[in-house]
């Protein structure tokens, strides 16, 4: 059986689990308030810390979901994803838009890469 680390785990969950090669991270939001660029870089360094304490890279991911509170947001997130998203090695990845957690986030990222 697999071992399960589980990285800074609260309460109500725990920002990353990794289990049987796996990574998992729990979404990902930025600054309430920010502008969607700023929410999106964020978001990415939140991304990025993770999968470094999980010991992997965003080279690794093999999906992301990525949620906007309005799609209207959807060139100008890409913008920063573009920048951020290492070519050659792009996940799988679904964009749509729902109602976040409060209205002042503007977007949320969730990744699963491997080790």
């Amino acid at each position: 059986m697999s071992d399960i680390n589980r990285i800074e785990t609260g309460p109500r969950m725990s920002q990353a689990v990794v289990a049987n090669g796996i990574v998992w991270l729990a979404g990902q939001v930025g600054a309430p308030g920010a502008p969607i660029a700023n929410q999106t870089r964020a978001v990415l360094e939140q991304v990025d810390r993770l999968l470094a304490a999980a010991g992997t890279d965003k080279t690794r991911i093999v999906s992301a979901q990525i949620w906007l509170a309005d799609m209207a947001d959807f060139a100008e997130m890409n913008a920063v994803w573009d920048q951020w998203a290492p070519q050659g090695h792009t996940p799988a990845r679904a964009t749509g838009q729902a109602k976040l957690a409060t209205p002042d986030y503007k977007v949320e990222v969730i990744v699963t890469a491997v080790l």
